[in-house]
């Protein structure tokens, strides 16, 4: 995949093409503080430039300090995905890529690869993940191939190939395994890990703070809940994976995808809508709890609507 200006500028890292660098070395620190995408990194300048001819060896070898583009504060700045640059680092680091059990970027960090000019970690993401614990993928293809395979096998001889197959003779049930004997043990399964090797299981805890009005002597004309915000807790993994792009992680940006957060919160404010995403993704809600107070619109006076404000929180799993 072609960059455009890879050998000519450096984008997100300053001016041209350096052409008065070559005669002066450029003198960085040892400790380099990189602000990518609001994110900071602070790191050796040995590891941003442990893969030559990569963007971040030319930003840091050929352009001088004072050409590169900084922050407010001085720390050199890159307009690229501050969570994903996590793994960049990791992989400048030792060569090596590790990823967390349950990754659903990456594509995306395929693409920051690319940006930063490291071949051999964009080929590496880009070769399909391993399959996890469970059947083999070809189990049940296999097993119609040898029924075919036994089918042809005995179609009488001279017998027109176009002619439908006589129904097999079914096979009697397997006889069930006595109450005292466990079946096999199949493959250890880690943690949060559902038994068809794909989907992880856990919890998912939604909640919001509403507020409604109802009139004087419960009227039916009561105004509708208005939900300020809905905040989700979760594994951060179980998150993104069910609620994408409409997940808000402005107030915890930099969790890591195995760790818990409480600071999550959608950007949209309808709970059926989030209710509809969790069930797509085969979560169903064991419990919920709900708490609220109530105060009159016109402080002490009993005559006023009534102002109910509530917290509500909904429990859902994925087994």
């Amino acid at each position: 995949m072609a960059l455009a200006d890879s050998t000519r500028g450096l984008p997100n890292g300053g001016g041209g093409g350096g052409g008065g660098s070559a005669a002066e070395p450029p003198c960085f620190p040892e400790i380099v503080e990189l602000n990518v995408g609001g994110q900071v990194y602070v790191t050796r300048r040995c590891t941003v430039v442990s893969v030559p001819d990569s963007l971040l060896w030319r930003m840091f070898t050929q352009q001088q300090p004072q050409e590169l583009a900084r922050d407010s504060k001085g720390r050199v700045f890159l307009d690229r995905d501050g969570f994903l640059f996590r793994y960049i680092l990791d992989y400048l680091r030792d060569l090596r890529l590790v990823l967390p059990d349950y990754f659903p970027e990456r594509s995306r960090l395929r693409r920051e690869a690319e940006h930063f000019e490291l071949p051999e970690l964009a080929r590496r993401l880009g070769a399909p993940p391993q399959p996890g614990p469970g059947p083999p993928p070809h189990a049940g293809r296999g097993a119609h191939d040898e029924g075919a395979a036994g089918a042809e096998a005995e179609r009488p001889e001279g017998a027109p190939a176009g002619l439908p197959e006589p129904s097999p003779t079914p096979e009697p049930s397997p006889t069930p395994e006595p109450a005292g004997r466990s079946p096999p043990a199949g493959p250890p399964l880690t943690p949060s890990q559902s038994l068809d090797g794909g989907r992880r299981s856990g919890y998912i805890t939604i909640g919001y703070r509403g507020s409604y009005t109802i009139g004087r002597d419960a009227q039916a004309d009561a105004k509708f809940r208005r939900v300020a915000r809905i905040t989700v807790c979760s594994k951060t993994s179980l998150a993104k994976e069910v609620f994408g792009d409409t997940l808000n992680e402005s107030r915890d940006p930099d969790r890591p995808p195995e760790r818990y957060t409480s600071r999550y919160y959608l950007k949209f404010n309808f709970l059926e809508q989030a209710f509809d995403r969790l069930s797509e993704s085969g979560f169903h809600m064991v419990a919920c709890s709900s708490t609220g107070t109530c105060a009159f619109a016109g402080g002490t006076d009993q005559s006023e609507d009534k102002i109910w404000t509530s917290y509500t929180e909904y429990v859902f799993c994925r087994e």
